[in-house]
């Protein structure tokens, strides 16, 4: 399915579920800093989501040298995109979830954020719902400020990006009531993507009520994915799948 064309090109592996569904579906954004896609966040991952019970599509969004808003768009119409074959793929169309690495998490949270404009707008190719039911962060990018990654920045918003651009990106700052509930996990001592990030999203979200689970991890590189050899973040994928299945995600 990769270049599946509907009035925009998206670069897009599809992991669906056989048998009896509909299943719940989440688009799966690798990390790479806007420069690559970091392939053990794709597809290992994709086949975890497939043995809890949940269809998976892996997406390539646009990279440097492309900037914003097209990464953005690219998760917009993959969400698009699934809700439109929900019923050919198999989907259950009110579950619908978005997962995100490093800055994948930055585009999986900006679609959580940006959806409203987009689903308004007269130009948008596919017309369905791009908000999430959920979004899952994985030591992501969320500010563009103080805490920035600074290589994600550069290759998102440029060498000099305004003082508007860097707060409209800066995620934190512009989370609502209406920001789907997120599980969120990093580690302390991130090295690359400070932990602030996550704590700084967790704490807007709390600030408008929106449900969240936050794990911080004491100690790990950045860019683990699921983190199978560290003995304390290797918890991830159990904690996000009893969180999942406390929000009737999954059965």
């Amino acid at each position: 399915m990769n270049g599946t064309t509907l009035e925009t090109t998206l670069d897009i592996t599809p992991y669906f579920l056989k048998g009896k569904g509909p299943f719940p579906m989440i688009i799966v954004c690798p990390g790479g800093g806007y420069h690559h896609h970091a392939d053990h966040e794709g597809q290992p991952v994709a086949e975890w989501l497939n043995r809890i019970g949940i269809s998976a599509l892996v997406l390539k969004y646009r990279v440097a040298p492309h900037q914003h808003p097209s990464p953005l768009k690219d998760a917009q119409n993959a969400i698009k995109l699934v809700r439109k074959n929900a019923s050919k793929w198999n989907i259950d169309p009110k579950r619908d979830g978005i997962l995100g690495f490093s800055a994948g998490g930055h585009v999986a949270a900006s679609a959580g954020i940006y959806f409203e404009d987009c689903d308004k707008s007269s130009d948008t190719p596919i017309k369905y719902s791009s908000r999430p039911d959920l979004m899952i962060l994985c030591y992501p990018v969320i500010t563009m400020g103080k805490y920035a990654h600074e290589g994600s920045r550069q290759a998102l918003l440029g060498k000099s990006p305004n003082d508007h651009l860097i707060y409209e990106m800066s995620l934190e700052e512009q989370v609502s009531g209406q920001t789907p509930p997120s599980f969120i996990w990093h580690t302390a001592n991130d090295a690359s993507v400070p932990v602030e990030n996550s704590i700084q999203f967790a704490k807007s979200l709390s600030q408008f009520n929106v449900p969240y689970s936050l794990h911080i991890f004491e100690s790990g590189r950045h860019g683990l994915g699921l983190a199978e050899e560290n003995p304390e973040a290797r918890q991830w994928p159990t904690l996000c799948e009893n969180w999942l299945r406390s929000r009737e995600f999954i059965g």
